[in-house]
């Protein structure tokens, strides 16, 4: 099933069953004449899948596109911006306490600023 997921596409179509893909790997193996029939066109397959998937995946994005609220997003873009700046002068005070000159205690020969 990891190699060929082409073969989803059978029992899905109910051509086959899990069951008898079972029987005939059981009975076969994987490098046989058997799979040949289940494998063919795979690549015209995989191809029309993708195209098909990616189309729909571009339908989706331009819908999700169209489905934003714009007025929400740049609130939340300015409720981000308030948060940086407040962390920015966290930072800032943090920074300024460390430069401050640390204390000396006053010599014992001066009282009040002699």
């Amino acid at each position: 099933m990891r190699k060929n997921p082409k073969l989803i596409n059978y029992v899905k179509n109910d051509e086959m069953s899990w069951q008898k893909f079972y029987d005939i790997y059981d009975l076969y193996g994987e490098d046989e004449n058997v799979w040949k029939d289940y494998l063919k066109n795979d690549e015209d397959t995989v191809k029309n899948v993708s195209d098909v998937a990616s189309g729909f995946a571009f339908g989706e994005f331009i819908n999700w596109l169209k489905s934003i609220d714009l007025d929400g997003l740049q609130e939340g873009i300015g409720n981000v911006q308030r948060v940086l700046g407040v962390v920015k002068d966290l930072s800032k005070n943090d920074n300024s306490a460390s430069t401050k000159t640390e204390y000396k205690p006053r010599p014992l020969y001066k009282h009040f600023e002699d």
